[in-house]
């Protein structure tokens, strides 16, 4: 099982919490709404990661509009051809590459943040699988589809 450059995230965990306190700072100072996690592999023990920490903001339906316009002042657009009318992501300078992806609570997009991670969470036997998808796949043309289709199926 080629591991490559992957880490477990055991050794990221502090510091992804750090990096979730600090960006939570910055929108404060600028006033951009919503509930900050952090999400993805850096929000849980015992996942393989690259070692980037992935937030998670997110923002009451009616505000979402304003909390991305307001992010683009302070943060760079990322990832243009994953934006939708229910998610914006984000590169947050920081020692580790940190994605900013920003869902309205409760949209498609934020669901499929939540549940997974929180299924991720509670089921070992996902975790494994998912641990697996990626030491296999990480370096080949395919690791981008497999994981969304694992996204995809345990996130229904």
């Amino acid at each position: 099982m080629p591991m490559n450059d992957l880490i477990l995230s055991d050794l990221i965990l502090t510091e992804a919490r750090e990096v979730r306190d600090r960006v939570e700072t910055e929108l404060a100072q600028v006033d951009i709404p919503g509930e900050l996690v952090v999400t993805g592999p850096a929000s849980m023990p015992g996942v393989l990661t690259r070692g980037d920490t992935d937030l998670h903001l997110r923002v009451d339906v009616a505000l979402f509009q304003t909390a991305v316009e307001r992010l683009r002042a302070i943060y760079t657009p990322a990832s243009l051809q994953s934006w939708a009318p229910t998610l914006a992501v984000f590169d947050v300078p920081s020692t580790r590459s940190t994605g900013l992806a920003v869902t309205p609570v409760a949209s498609p997009h934020d669901q499929r943040f939540t549940l997974a991670w929180t299924r991720l969470r509670a089921e070992p036997d996902l975790l494994r699988e998912y641990n697996t998808l990626k030491s296999q796949h990480y370096t080949s043309d395919v690791y981008e589809e497999c994981k969304s289709a694992f996204f995809d199926r345990i996130a229904r």
